[in-house]
């Protein structure tokens, strides 16, 4: 698997070619950095995993116009189950000064993500609470088959599966040999 680690505010640097602003604001900024950023994802393999880091440690603000630019259109565009390669992402350094702009576009597009806070990483935005409670399973397991999380969840196998397939679908667990695991599970378990 291939894993990549973006800065935002780099990348907000160089397509501004100013070094001195860290703020992500107007939809043709979040435009231009999430161009940037899909050229960056088309290095990985064509017929492979890629997990990317998309880092707001460096970012001061984000107004919606940008949170649906760069997060919500690079959700809805890699979370789809018949592209060749699978991408994947988890989110690092979203401060509270990032968080209205990104919960508003995550439940105005029905989205989710998985979101690294100190060192755990939880999954945030619009989910059932069979798939919130499918993906804490399988970040818990670190490596699971549906039995196991249906085990750890207390529903049955085929319920499991589903919501499994869901979130696999959603890009919020990897399926890996027959298992799933967990986005952000990964720097915990392998």
């Amino acid at each position: 698997m291939m894993m990549q680690h973006i800065d935002i505010s780099s990348v907000l640097r160089q397509t501004l070619a100013c070094d001195l602003y860290s703020n992500l604001v107007t939809r043709k900024t979040g435009a231009a950095v999430r161009g940037q950023i899909e050229q960056l994802l088309g290095d990985a393999p064509a017929d492979g995993r890629a997990l990317t880091v998309i880092d707001f440690s460096h970012v001061s603000m984000i107004d919606f116009s940008c949170a649906d630019e760069v997060v919500a259109k690079l959700l809805l565009r890699y979370a789809d189950d018949d592209q060749a390669s699978e991408v994947y992402f988890l989110f690092r350094g979203v401060t509270e000064d990032h968080w209205d702009a990104i919960e508003a576009v995550l439940e105005r597009h029905g989205l989710a993500l998985a979101l690294e806070s100190g060192d755990d990483v939880r999954v945030v935005g619009a989910l059932s609470d069979g798939e919130r409670r499918a993906w804490e399973a399988a970040y818990r397991l670190g490596d699971a088959n549906a039995d196991d999380v249906a085990a750890e969840t207390g529903t049955d196998g085929a319920d499991a599966r589903d919501m499994l397939e869901a979130l696999w679908r959603r890009r919020l667990v990897m399926r890996v040999n027959g298992r799933y695991v967990a986005v952000g599970g990964t720097r915990r378990h392998g």
